[in-house]
């Protein structure tokens, strides 16, 4: 068993990345353009640290855009930051 093997059943791909779609032809460029770990809009605390601390203090708001995340606004609490991160996800699932 080697030291960096990857966990679970070795008949089983990894679930870590969605599979490139083979006919496309832009499928490596789609990837690339993916944003890490599929989350298009996160929330940071302004003054950093771990994001479920103090969770009256303020939050940035950042998009991905394709390429980087970038500053979207701000929210006041941690409660807001989280419905605006969910509100994209909630209307990708009603479409």
């Amino acid at each position: 068993m080697g030291k960096h093997r990857r966990p679970g059943p070795p008949n089983q791909p990894s679930r870590a990345v969605p599979r490139v779609d083979a006919d496309d032809p832009l499928a490596a460029y789609s990837k690339r353009r993916r944003p890490p770990m599929d989350q298009c809009r996160r929330h940071r605390p302004v003054h950093g640290g771990a994001a479920h601390l103090r969770p009256d203090e303020p939050r940035v708001l950042e998009e991905w855009t394709g390429f980087a995340y970038e500053v979207a606004g701000t929210a006041p609490d941690l409660a807001a930051a989280q419905e605006w991160v969910n509100e994209l996800q909630s209307e990708d699932d009603s479409a």
